[in-house]
This record gives C-alpha cells, structure tokens and sequence, in this order.
C-alpha cells in the first residue's frame, strides 16, 4: 500500500513493509525507474524484521511538489534533501541506506556529508557525487556516445520528445542499459506509470542540465552544493554493486571509486547485470544489505 508523508517542499509517497519498530532500511530508485526496483529486495528485509521504505523521487508517481513556486529542481542537492526530509517526517535518525543512479546520488551524499544518520550504504556503482566544476571535461568517445540522452535533453527538441515519447523513450533506455537482462520488457510496464507523474519531465531536464551547469539551481541548496564540490570523502561501511553489462557505465577495470572512502569498502563487480541492479540482481542486492546490517 502507497503511503504519504508531508515535508517542507513535497508531499512524498513510499511503500513501507515490515514492522514500525524495526531497524530502518530506505530504498531508493533512480532515473527511469520506481520502486519496482526493489520488489523482490524490500519483502525479504521486511520478512527479517527491518522496517523498510521504499520512496518515490520528485517527479515519480503519487509524489507532488507542495508549491507551484517551487522550483522542479533534479539537482543532486535536492534529491538529497528530500531524503533527509523524509527521514525527519518518519521520525528515522538513522538509516540503511541503498540506492542507484539518482537515489545512489541521494544515499551518498547523505552518508557523505551527514554519517551519523547513515548506518551502511549500498551504492549502485560506486561514488556518485557530481564533479560539477569538471563536468564540461570530454570523456574518452566510447564514453560519450553513451550519454546521448543527456545532450538530447539539453535541447528544446529533447524536452518536446520527453513530453510526447517519455514512455517509448525511458523504454529504450532500458533496453539500452540492460542489454542481457531478459526480463526487461516484462517488467517494465510495471514502471511506467511512474513517468505520468505531472513534474516528471521538468525534473528530468533540470537533472541533466544542472550537473553541466546548463540550469541554475535551487538558491536553498547552494550551501550544499558547495560541500558537494569538495567532494566529500565517504566515511559510513559501505558496499559498491557495479552491473558488469551496464549499459551506461561500464564498470572499469580498475576501481577508481575507492580514494572517496574511507571506512569500510567493497566493490562487487556483478556478472551478467545491466544497470538496473536491484531489479536484475535482487539476492545479490539483498546479500550487500544484509552484510553491512550484520557487520
């Protein structure tokens, strides 16, 4: 059942399994993706007595901006906050944290920058904050060409086709980040109702233009921002799950994550996982949760 919560900018809709008085776990889904991630993840931590929530990020689903004024903003900042937010309106201090591609953004930047509230972290792919003062630097092409859907939506001509193709589009971005996943085109429309949310495109675009510095962002999170340039180290145990076929990012050789942390750390490079790596690979998702809540 979709639950709600109120915090100071949105009215957030999660799913909670397992009892209110279990040790918390926060699940967070990313870009194009909901919940359904973690379907076969949050019933097996609820099962062993955890509390778990499961969030829809601004712009997905039943979660609504409060205000019409307020920026829709996909800056890395506000995914960020509206963790904490709700973590404060659930009354968590402190929190199991796994997520990937946005909400991998959003759990390590609070285990970055606020590690008392963080207990373990289980990050898609390994550190991701947002170099944005490097962000303009080239890739090796092999890289670049992978991003196409970032420059498109930098264009007047990638907002319209966001708005007119949003489920055909984020569809083939599933197919191209999963290439051997056999289940995708099974699971997906189990998703896309998620995308109908009326905030989903302006947040998108905001996303992929901010962390160019294409679009300004919220003046509210400037202070956060500027502690996200540092590039603040990772101190919380936390496990890296990097899909071996991700479509996107391609995990490399060489774990080059590892400098930004320093407690604890393991990268587990998974074989045959695209990068939609709760949904693909849940035991293996269930497994790095479970070892960091059992350390």
């Amino acid at each position: 059942m979709i639950q709600s919560v109120l915090t100071p900018f949105l009215t957030i809709a999660y799913e909670q399994h397992g009892p209110n008085n279990g040790a918390p776990v926060i699940l967070l889904h990313g870009f194009p993706y909901s919940p359904r991630a973690f379907d076969e993840v949050a019933p097996a931590l609820a099962a062993r007595g955890y509390r778990v929530i499961v969030p829809y990020l601004r712009g997905y689903g039943p979660t609504r901006f409060n205000s019409a004024q307020t920026l829709r903003s996909g800056q890395q900042a506000a995914m960020a906050q509206d963790l904490l937010d709700l973590m404060d309106a659930l009354g968590i201090e402190q929190a199991m944290l796994c997520g990937y591609d946005w909400g991998g953004r959003a759990a390590c930047i609070v285990a970055a920058l606020f590690p008392a509230r963080v207990r373990g972290l289980v990050s898609g792919d390994g550190y991701l904050v947002q170099d944005i003062a490097h962000a303009n630097q080239p890739l090796d092409p092999e890289d670049e060409h992978r991003l196409w859907y970032q420059y498109y939506f930098h264009t007047p001509r990638g907002v319209e086709g966001l708005k007119q193709n949003r489920r055909e589009l984020c569809q083939l971005l599933w197919r191209l980040w999963s290439p051997t996943w056999a289940r995708k085109d099974e699971r997906y429309p189990l998703t896309a109702g998620a995308f109908d949310n009326p905030d989903f495109v302006d947040v998108v675009i905001h996303s992929y233009r901010h962390r160019f510095g294409y679009a300004p962002g919220d003046p509210a999170l400037e202070w956060m921002e500027e502690a996200l340039a540092t590039q603040p180290v990772i101190s919380v145990p936390s496990i890296s799950l990097c899909g071996g076929d991700d479509g996107v990012g391609p995990p490399s050789l060489i774990d080059e994550d590892a400098e930004h942390f320093s407690g604890f750390y393991e990268r587990r490079v998974l074989a045959g996982v695209g990068h939609n790596i709760p949904e693909e690979a849940p035991q293996e998702t269930l497994k790095a949760i479970l070892d960091l809540l059992q350390r």
